[in-house]
């Protein structure tokens, strides 16, 4: 088996790298040959081709990332590619109209640790927070998760991140998916599903990462 992974951006959405790190090595681990792009904006290359893209954390204001490239982000969205999209990153997909999500510059940051559960298939998440917008979900996309401690999506209605097909996104930093194994493989699941119907990850050893998890939300649950 193959998976071909599409950086998106990379000079615009530079952060949570470790992102990317961590799906190569879940997927080398168990024998499965991976295989990362990085796609500038400017170049031409169908989002088609690859199996999973990915959008790192950049700044809230995201200029250099192409405006018209909404209506092929939505193409692959709709055609059940798996994404997986950061902080910024989150918010540009609803700015180019590729997710019914909208996104207001709230002024005072919102900063912190943040938790939120992302329900019984993904359990409890933990991450990092820093950004100015505030974002509302359109109809049809669902938060990813509800806020258990932090602000989330605008710091009032409970909601963090979002999911509409097989688009996750969040603000939570970290990188996320090192501290979320669940997620990582919940998203490499997916992608490789499309290419393979009826695959199945085996199960890695997760100890250390999982202790690393319980941890921290111990921690945030205990101060309230």
């Amino acid at each position: 088996m193959e998976l071909s992974i599409c950086h998106l951006y990379p000079e615009v959405f530079s952060g949570d790298r470790g992102n990317i790190l961590c799906l190569q090595r879940r997927l080398n681990w168990r024998g499965i040959e991976v295989n990362v792009t990085r796609l500038s904006a400017g170049e031409s290359a169908r989002l088609s081709q690859f199996d999973l893209i990915y959008l790192g954390g950049g700044s809230d204001a995201v200029g250099g990332a192409p405006a018209s490239a909404g209506a092929e982000l939505r193409a692959a969205i709709e055609d059940g590619k798996t994404f997986l999209a950061i902080d910024g990153a989150y918010e540009f997909l609803g700015r180019v109209g590729a997710l019914n999500i909208h996104t207001v510059d709230g002024g005072e940051r919102l900063t912190g640790d943040l938790m939120f559960d992302a329900g019984e298939e993904l359990g409890v998440m933990i991450g990092f927070e820093n950004h100015s917008g505030r974002t509302a979900l359109g109809p049809g996309v669902a938060p990813l998760g509800k806020v258990l401690y932090g602000h989330g999506n605008n710091g009032a209605d409970g909601a963090e991140g979002c999911r509409y097909q097989n688009v996750f996104g969040t603000y939570a930093h970290g990188p996320i998916l090192p501290k979320n194994p669940k997620l990582a493989d919940y998203m490499l699941t997916a992608a490789l599903f499309m290419k393979y119907p009826g695959v199945s990850l085996a199960p890695l050893d997760d100890t250390l990462e999982n202790a690393a998890h319980d941890y921290m939300a111990a921690r945030l649950r205990a101060r309230g």
